[in-house]
């Protein structure tokens, strides 16, 4: 039996003896969605047993929300957030957070003094979980997420062993299946625009078209990779090198729809047509990829079953804090549309 402290029953009395966490306990006295009826039974019952009393205006003098949720970015560009596909999915994350009566906190961190700040701000009871977009490959803030019990799911991963609940694309097999497309249609110097090779996400679509030309027998040529950072700027200069070293190119699979946008606008200014001269793959179809000149072959993510599938794993994790962690990785598909 739990033992009783002395004073006034806490949150976290009440949690232990109903055994959850303290976000769930938070979530049931403020009738959020999204708890289970046997755990809202749970908790009622240990707040009647030990007569607990939620003080409000305590909670408001901590700082500390009814319900909410931290949305933290680690990019060290603001710029960055203005591309599609980050702002698809925190659109899908709103709108699932929102049904589930929960507030949405955005915040940005992008030193090691903004990450400790970060954990002792959530550590201090001021949200109920976390969810990390753009994570690299060096970064440590999921494990000092982790390490302090706080619920987390990541946006992607950072290596092949994360340790952290994450939801990811088959990233892989979309490249693959992007690169197959452009070898079917006869394309024998294809290139590629990667992402920053310090993100996973940038490795595994680069060694999925380095799979696909091996499966068709084709010579990897590294010149014929130039490295770009997801957005179109950064396409456009990729593009405009490659056709510098390789004229011959007649197709180009570029990381990101964005990069690939930028990939159009140097082939149209290298007096290159699309596409007959190069074709051209992006990945992840945005409403961009439907208004480019011509409309983008593209593979398709999943952006809103991302955003809600991050959500409803971290409702999971914050109202069962000993489920082991999940990793789940989403099918994308290929638009075949005009540029290629």
């Amino acid at each position: 039996m739990l033992k009783r402290s002395s004073g006034t029953p806490t949150l976290e009395e009440v949690a232990a003896l109903a055994g959850v966490g303290r976000g769930t306990v938070s979530r049931v006295i403020n009738k959020a969605s999204g708890v289970r009826e046997s755990t809202r039974r749970a908790v009622q019952r240990a707040i009647d047993e030990l007569g607990y009393v939620p003080n409000m205006a305590a909670r408001s003098l901590a700082g500390r929300p009814a319900g909410a949720v931290a949305l933290v970015m680690t990019k060290t560009d603001w710029r960055l957030f203005g591309e599609p596909f980050f702002s698809e999915v925190v659109r899908a994350v709103g709108d699932a957070l929102s049904e589930a009566g929960l507030q949405l906190l955005l915040t940005l961190v992008r030193t090691d003094d903004e990450r400790q700040r970060l954990v002792e701000y959530v550590r201090g009871g001021r949200v109920d979980g976390v969810l990390l977009m753009s994570v690299r490959a060096e970064d440590v803030l999921p494990d000092m997420l982790a390490d302090a019990g706080l619920p987390t799911v990541l946006l992607g991963r950072r290596s092949g062993d994360e340790r952290v609940t994450y939801v990811d694309t088959d990233n892989v097999g979309g490249a693959r299946a992007a690169v197959v497309h452009l070898v079917e249609g006869g394309r024998k110097a294809i290139a590629a625009i990667t992402g920053p090779p310090d993100m996973y996400v940038a490795r595994c679509r680069l060694r999925g078209y380095q799979e696909a030309l091996a499966d068709a027998g084709l010579h990897e040529v590294p010149s014929l990779v130039a490295e770009g950072d997801f957005t179109e700027a950064s396409g456009r200069r990729a593009m405009a090198e490659l056709i510098d070293r390789h004229p011959e190119v007649d197709a180009v699979f570029a990381a990101s729809d964005s990069m690939a946008a930028g990939a159009l606008t140097a082939l149209l200014a290298a007096g290159r047509r699309v596409p007959e001269d190069v074709a051209v793959v992006g990945f992840d179809d945005f409403e961009l990829a439907e208004q480019t000149e011509p409309p983008l072959t593209t593979v398709r993510q999943p952006m809103e079953e991302i955003g809600r599938t991050m959500v409803r794993l971290l409702l999971e994790e914050m109202e069962q804090p000993e489920v082991a962690w999940r990793h789940v990785i989403l099918r994308t598909r290929l638009m075949v549309r005009g540029s290629a």
